[in-house]
């Protein structure tokens, strides 16, 4: 008799019914829950903290139930949740208690990350997301990177995230900085081997004729990675009382 495979003899934790979706931005929230196809927004100030977030959150959905959180946050994000303070948002994200605060168990993942799991049809794929900073994300035959490409020094003692960001885009203005986009996104598909890249963010509807290789994103495709988020096994949960992600089993998607 052969003995059965202990991984593949557990059961697959079944994904909740419902799950909130909430995309943390620099300058606003953005949140959607499973059912529903208009996602509800809120204009953020610089000092958010997570307690605020949390409260504007629970203030605009009142009338949305559900089981399981979705986070996209901007900055990096390890197995307890944000890795480092955002420098575009208040203090003590770090060490918060989202589960707690939800009151349901969540899972966090950089904001980037998010939306290019969302908008991931297969192969390789680069997402750059043009908004407060340039986020960035990979996502190789389901092994999803996070990147931090805006880090990339340029001539001149910028960087390249100074250059595509929001504020890249006022000081530069429309038309040099889609000059920009034009050299760059062909130069970081062809560094990180993509088949095409996808571009998002809030003002990627400023690109007029995406580059070869490209297409643009719709910001909704945000709360669709937050949901397809719960269909990956080796995401770490962050639940109410236990400050230690529980034991994943390997699987064919990997957060890395």
């Amino acid at each position: 008799m052969v003995k059965q495979n202990q991984t593949s003899a557990k059961k697959t934790e079944k994904p909740p019914a419902s799950i909130l979706a909430i995309d943390v931005g620099g300058r606003g929230l953005k949140m959607l829950v499973t059912g529903q196809t208009e996602p509800r927004r809120y204009r953020s100030n610089p000092g958010m903290t997570p307690q605020q977030m949390v409260e504007i959150v629970r203030k605009l959905t009142p009338d949305w139930s559900f089981g399981a959180v979705s986070i996209g946050f901007p900055g990096p994000v390890g197995d307890h949740g944000p890795r480092s303070e955002p420098g575009n948002l208040g203090s003590g994200w770090v060490g918060f208690n989202f589960a707690g605060a939800f009151d349901c168990p969540v899972r966090i993942i950089n904001d980037a990350a998010m939306q290019a799991l969302g908008s991931y049809d297969g192969g390789r794929m680069l997402f750059l997301g043009f908004g407060t900073g340039l986020g960035s994300a990979l996502i190789a035959e389901k092994v999803i990177v996070p990147l931090e490409l805006g880090e990339l020094p340029e001539p001149g003692g910028r960087t390249l995230g100074d250059i595509l960001c929001r504020r890249g885009l006022k000081r530069l203005g429309k038309k040099r900085w889609r000059r920009a986009v034009a050299w760059a996104v062909p130069a970081l598909m062809a560094a990180m081997l993509a088949d095409y890249v996808v571009l998002g963010g809030g003002n990627a509807k400023e690109i007029k004729d995406p580059p070869s290789g490209s297409r643009l994103s719709n910001n909704l495709t945000a709360f669709r990675g937050g949901f397809r988020l719960w269909h990956l096994e080796d995401i770490p949960t962050l639940r109410n009382g236990d400050n230690r992600p529980p034991a994943t089993h390997p699987t064919e998607w990997r957060l890395i």
